[in-house]
């Protein structure tokens, strides 16, 4: 959806979608301007506050308990037990402000 939608664009230089406005939901893409490979998503109700904050911690989370584990391979599920838990401790403390899952 990502690539597609770069390709797609009548406007020159854009970098895909960043977010996808429904009624019930806004889906949001983070892309790290380093160009990694992987796109972080977050599915929130519409008009929720901290989004952009959530992303970056999630990156942040994602280069520091994934990337820099040895045993990790890109394209591979993430099996690292840090990662689920700061992860899921992120997104219980932004989940105070609407949140629809991780």
């Amino acid at each position: 959806m990502h690539a597609i939608s770069k390709e797609l664009s009548p406007v020159n230089g854009c970098n895909g979608i960043e977010v996808l406005e429904a009624d019930t939901f806004e889906l949001h893409c983070f892309q790290a301007l380093t160009g990694m490979a992987q796109k972080i998503f977050v599915a929130a109700e519409p008009g929720t506050p901290g989004i952009d904050s959530l992303l970056k911690t999630v990156y942040e989370l994602y280069t520091d308990y994934v990337l820099k584990n040895p045993f990790y391979e890109v394209e591979m599920p993430i099996r690292c037990e840090l990662w689920d838990l700061n992860l899921a401790l992120a997104v219980r403390r932004d989940g105070k402000t609407g949140l629809t899952g991780r």
